[in-house]
This record gives structure tokens, C-alpha cells and sequence, in this order.
């Protein structure tokens, strides 16, 4: 199965890394003990080798130690959740359908009782208070509605694999921008570093095409260093295969056209960023909300440059 080693990107934002990442390290360790069966038929030794809390480290550089930690719990799910679907249960839609409701159930307090929770349930309505504690109304709606749009994807992508289909550019997106739950990251720059964005920025047509941006760039860069795990699986959602049947060829030369892309979405990325300071002046912005949006920006760059310096060489993806 082809792996391709020389798929990186031309970053002009190096990734820098947490200070704290050991201590992190620990914290997310115990909290994995204490959610044993989130794990499920994933091996503790595998795990590790993925190294879950350097990509926390590196994609949430600037927050707190004990932020970093819930950074990393919160990854941690994100790859456990998702590896629940590699066995029969990701080929069965509505089974996928009734997991999925529960734990968005969760999110609006009409859940199961913490009594009736399966593991996984556990672990998200933990995940989801954390993340919750003193953020705004506002916040808790937009993460709310994010996390339900990651949920709610998963039944859509276990029938695509039941069809074998391979789906269109269109759908493709249509569908990885959710399962990717890049929006619900994106969520936590503001959590993480304790502050938020002022709506009239963070809807502002540039920050929002800035957004789209850092979403698809690791999706794409993602779906090359997966390519051959998914190839195996069965998977269809994945771009090296779309390109390859857009211009046939071989994967590698597939591979290679996505890679392209991703650094025209990196360079379009850093052209708009430096529009943000005027676009904050014309909106009369306070010194608060500018920085609000500098901090924004920078992490939304720090999750581009952090997971493609993780992707590169993580055991996640068989290097």
C-alpha cells in the first residue's frame, strides 16, 4: 500500500509546542484510566504510539496546563469515537443513528442519566462540561450546534460505506466538514485561551472563508496520510480517491494533486489573514476585540501548522 512520506506542506507559521506537554500528558493518562471503556478494541500500546497529547501540545501551544489536558482529552475522544465505526457498527447506519442522538442528547440535558450512560457517554458529557464552564450562552449554542453537526454526520458516512459509492468533490465535503468536527476545535481556540471572538468578526465573510480554510487544509492533507488504512477499510470518503477518479493516474499522482491544493488553500489562508486588522478597524472594534481576533487568527494557524507537524510522523497512520 502506497505511504507518501514527502506529502508536507510550505508553512510560513512554523508549529510551537506547549512547554507543559508532560504534565498534560499525565493529566490525560488519568482521565483515560478513569474512561477505560472508551478505548474499546483499541490497544493502550497503540495508543501511545499515536501521541495524542504532542498534538495537543502543538495545536493549543499558548493555554493553560490543565486546559491542555482537557485539549488532549478532547482529541483522544475524537480518535476513539471515530475508530468505534471501523468495525461492523460503521456499516450499520442506524445503529450508528441511535449512538449518535444519544450523546447529541447530552448536549441540551435530556441525555441519559449518568447511571444509564454507556462508556462513551461518560466521557462526552464529562468532555462537554469542561468544555462548557464559563463560556457565554452564546458560545455554549455555537459549540452545541457544531457538536451535533459532527454527530449527526456519522450515520451519513456508515452508509456511504454500506453503498461502497464513491461520492463527488461536493459530497465529499459536504460530508468531511462535518465528520472532520474541525468547527468544534475551532470552538475550543476560544475555550482553551479564555476569551471569545465578537460576533461581527467571527461571521465576517473573511473570517468565516479563513475558517472553511483551516478546516479543509488538514481534511485534505488527512485523507493522504490515511489514504492507505482507508483503501483497506473500505472507506469512500477520502480525496486522494476522489482526485484519482477525477483525473485518473496513479495514487501517487492523486496524492499529489491534493497535497497542491491544500498549499493554495495554506497561501489563500495567509493572504486573507493579514486583512484582519483592517477588517477590525472598519468594524470599530475595541483594543479587546481586536486582540480577540489576533488570537483567533494565530490559533487557528497554530491548528493548520500543529497537526500537519503531528500528521508527518505519528504512528496514527502506520509510519
Amino acid at each position: 500500500m502506497p505511504v507518501f512520506h514527502a506529502a508536507v506542506l510550505d508553512l510560513p507559521f512554523p508549529p510551537h509546542s506547549h512547554p507543559d506537554r508532560e504534565a498534560a500528558a499525565l493529566l490525560h493518562r488519568e482521565w483515560l484510566r478513569r474512561h477505560e471503556g472508551l478505548a474499546g478494541a483499541v490497544d493502550r500500546a497503540v495508543y501511545d504510539r499515536w501521541d495524542v497529547p504532542r498534538l495537543a501540545a502543538l495545536t493549543s501551544p499558548d493555554c493553560a496546563t490543565g486546559d491542555l489536558a482537557l485539549a488532549a482529552d478532547l482529541l483522544g475522544f475524537y480518535f476513539l469515537f471515530d475508530d468505534g465505526f471501523d468495525s461492523g457498527l460503521g456499516r450499520a447506519p442506524a445503529r450508528v443513528a441511535e449512538v449518535c442522538a444519544r450523546l447529541t442528547a447530552l448536549l441540551h440535558g435530556d441525555g441519559p442519566a449518568p447511571g444509564a450512560r454507556t462508556p462513551v457517554e461518560r466521557a462526552f458529557a464529562d468532555l462537554w462540561e469542561r468544555s462548557a464552564h464559563g463560556m457565554s450562552a452564546r458560545w455554549r449554542a455555537r459549540s452545541a450546534y457544531n457538536w451535533e453537526w459532527y454527530f449527526a454526520c456519522h450515520p451519513a458516512e456508515a452508509a456511504g460505506r454500506l453503498s461502497g459509492r464513491l461520492p463527488d468533490r461536493e459530497g465529499y465535503l459536504a460530508l468531511r466538514r462535518g465528520t472532520a468536527a474541525m468547527e468544534t476545535l475551532f470552538d475550543m481556540v476560544e475555550r482553551l485561551n479564555r476569551f471569545e471572538v465578537p460576533q461581527e468578526v467571527l461571521h465576517h465573510p473573511t473570517l468565516r472563508m479563513m475558517r472553511q480554510l483551516a478546516a479543509d487544509i488538514p481534511s485534505f492533507t488527512n485523507d493522504v496520510h490515511s489514504y492507505a488504512q482507508e483503501l483497506v477499510r473500505g472507506d469512500v470518503a477520502n480525496m486522494v480517491m476522489i482526485v484519482r477518479e477525477e483525473i485518473g493516474g496513479s495514487p501517487e499522482e492523486a496524492a499529489a494533486r491534493v497535497m497542491r491544493e491544500a498549499q493554495a488553500m495554506v497561501d489563500r489562508f495567509v493572504g486573507l489573514s493579514a486583512e484582519v486588522p483592517e477588517i477590525c478597524d472598519l468594524l470599530g472594534l475595541s483594543p479587546a476585540g481586536h486582540e480577540a481576533a489576533r488570537r483567533y487568527v494565530d490559533g487557528l494557524a497554530a491548528w493548520i501548522a500543529g497537526y500537519h507537524r503531528w500528521e508527518v510522523d505519528t504512528g496514527r497512520y502506520g509510519k
